[in-house]
């Protein structure tokens, strides 16, 4: 009778990630920062005698986000 061999397991390489530098991330941070700054400008503070866009239709666009979020408005 022969003798048979059990295959030997072979150790899985673990792919690894390289972090992103600052440098890269900085102007998407930067921008991304200043788009929620302006939503939350826009839900938050976009009404009455300190308005920067005249008239109720941006108030009237976030009017739900608003109460969603607590601002009060009325």
């Amino acid at each position: 009778m022969a003798a048979t061999v059990a295959p030997q397991p072979r150790p899985i390489a673990i792919p690894t990630i390289a972090p992103v530098p600052l440098r890269q991330i900085l102007p998407y941070a930067i921008f991304g920062g200043l788009l929620f700054l302006m939503f939350l400008y826009f839900v938050a503070a976009e009404q009455g005698a300190g308005s920067l866009i005249g008239g109720e239709m941006v108030h009237e666009f976030f009017h739900d986000g608003r109460h969603l979020l607590g601002f009060p408005c009325h």
